[in-house]
Formats: C-alpha cells, structure tokens, sequence
C-alpha cells in the first residue's frame, strides 16, 4: 500500500534573544487529541501550498505573527500517528527572524515563551523529546527521520543527517 500521509508544518519560533521559544499549550478545544500537551506552531498544508508557504501562513493564523527568517531543521515521517491511525508527515523548521506582536492565546490555546532548556520538562507529545534535542542543536546537521506511533506512542526512532 503506499504511502500517502497527511503533509504539516511545525514550527519553533525564537524569542529575539534565542533564549526562548514559542510554544502552545493546547487547552482551549476539548477532544483535542494534542489537549494538555505542549507543542509547536504549525498545520497541515492546503492544496496547492508549499511547506514554507504554509508555516508562513500557520504563523500568522496562530500568532499573529510574519516570518523573516527560517530555517528548516528537519523532516519527520510519523506513520500511524493520526488519531485513526493515519499517517503524517512534517518538515520541521526554526524561525530566527519575525515581526508583530504575539497575543496571549488563540483558538487552540495559550501561547507562551518557555526557555529552550525548560521544553522537556513540559507535558509534550512523547515522541517529540527524540526529535526536539536536534532542533536545538545548531552543531546537529539537518534530521530526517521516521517515528512510527502505535497506540498514540512511538515504537520506533531513526534519522539520517545530511549537511546543507
């Protein structure tokens, strides 16, 4: 069968110091599958949009926010992780340089800038504290790499660098 995943964006937006991160807390939507956790900024393509045209577009719809400067970190094949069990796949960026004012919340929840060294200490999806190290990482290369979920938990991490 092949491959067909749902194609996302995930971003991580840089406080103008770098010390600090964008992040939602996701507690606004009940039966949300991401309810309680933490994540990053981001969402599924629309038809005819490229992955840096949507997370510029993520951005402004769930921070108010315009992107100047990103780059991408990464991808990340994610089979089985839907809440039925489908597939996904994201490309995963950091964005160095923004403009606009962040508000306090949106419709999915609350928007907080938490300190880079603070993340994995937060309720996170678990699978994101394999990837979100490299994230950070500037000494890491670009990532790719597939995190099979089974049972809303991953059974499987492995990536490959590649030096842009």
């Amino acid at each position: 069968m092949p491959f067909t995943p749902i194609v996302a964006t995930l971003g991580y937006v840089l406080s103008k110091d770098r010390s600090r991160v964008l992040m939602i807390h996701r507690n606004r939507r009940p039966g949300d599958a991401h309810l309680g956790k933490y994540n990053g900024l981001g969402g599924k393509l629309d038809p005819g949009e490229d992955v840096v045209a949507c997370i510029r577009r993520e951005l402004r719809e769930e921070a108010g926010i315009e992107c100047r400067s990103l780059r991408l970190r990464g991808s990340i094949s994610w089979p089985g992780f839907g809440k039925q069990g489908e597939d996904w796949f994201g490309f995963i960026f950091v964005i160095d340089e923004w403009e606009g004012e962040v508000p306090a919340a949106n419709d999915e929840g609350t928007l907080e800038w938490i300190p880079i060294d603070q993340i994995l200490t937060l309720p996170l999806w678990e699978g994101d504290r394999y990837f979100l190290p490299l994230v950070f990482d500037d000494s890491v290369p670009q990532f790719h790499g597939v995190m099979p979920y089974r049972d809303g938990k991953p059974v499987r991490w492995n990536y490959s660098t590649v030096t842009p």
